[in-house]
């Protein structure tokens, strides 16, 4: 996954000056040059052993240096000078994480969506077929869908994981159903036969969809949809998405297991 940016992460690092994940709005010029100063000198507290602007470029799902990139920048931003910036990191490195980190920028166009357009909460999953956790969080989506059919809409993001041998087949499976119309129903039948996600199973899934089975096979077979797989991979990391599930509200990473009850009372607190 991201081989691009690592490549060019392992050479040239502090040379980058648009950081993954790093959103440089407010800061222009000298500021932006201080804050970018501070990010190349200052160490991440992940346990990396890397700086701050080496750990976005080679790592951009790590957390803490997204939070603590942000942290110079709002700081830089509020008119902070260098040496209270830094003074200060340590101590936002200790402080437990939030249940919602900032919002960050997430692209849904194209993707399948369930809820109405309209709704003033979009949850943005980041998801795997063949982890226990994603399948495991299917029963609690479903409800919070349930309590807030109005307020709420889901947007499903591809991320299977490399140690998961057959999660890619169902990712890309789930994108052919989709390009016949079929997503959620795929969705939901790969979740329920949760762990088998072989070939043999998807293609009774495709038949019991009734899906046109020369159209669905050959796009399986010549994996027409691996690159958006691939490009989905990147906008998760790139977002912060370690593991599967990862779930964005309105933009918003949550940083707590996906319990039904939980996430109504976070959505309605959200929504005042």
């Amino acid at each position: 996954m991201f081989v691009s940016v690592l490549c060019l992460g392992q050479a040239t690092w502090q040379a980058v000056t648009d950081l993954p994940g790093v959103d440089w709005n407010g800061l222009t010029g000298p500021k932006k040059a201080s804050a970018l100063r501070i990010m190349q000198t200052e160490g991440c507290t992940c346990g990396c052993d890397m700086k701050l602007a080496e750990c976005r470029v080679k790592d951009p799902s790590c957390g803490v240096s997204r939070k603590l990139a942000a942290a110079v920048v709002k700081e830089t931003a509020a008119g902070k000078d260098a040496a209270a910036v830094r003074a200060d990191l340590q101590r936002i490195a200790n402080e437990p994480p939030a249940v919602l980190d900032d919002p960050v920028k997430i692209s849904t166009a194209g993707d399948p969506v369930i809820g109405p357009a309209n709704a003033r909460m979009t949850i943005v999953e980041f998801s795997d077929f063949q982890c226990p956790y994603c399948s495991k969080a299917v029963a609690e989506v479903k409800e919070v869908m349930r309590q807030m059919p109005k307020d709420v809409k889901l947007v499903f993001k591809q991320f299977p994981l490399d140690s998961h041998s057959q999660a890619e087949m169902g990712a890309e499976a789930a994108l052919a159903a989709q390009a016949q119309g079929k997503f959620w129903e795929m969705h939901d039948r790969l979740y329920a036969g949760f762990p088998d996600v072989s070939r043999q199973r998807i293609l009774s899934y495709a038949r019991e969809l009734k899906l046109d089975m020369n159209r669905f096979t050959s796009e399986l077979d010549s994996h027409k949809y691996q690159a958006r797989v691939r490009m989905e991979e990147q906008e998760g990391e790139v977002a912060g998405v370690g593991g599967t599930p990862t779930f964005f509200f309105n933009g918003k990473k949550y940083n707590s297991t996906f319990e039904a009850a939980q996430v109504v009372a976070l959505i309605k607190k959200e929504l005042k």
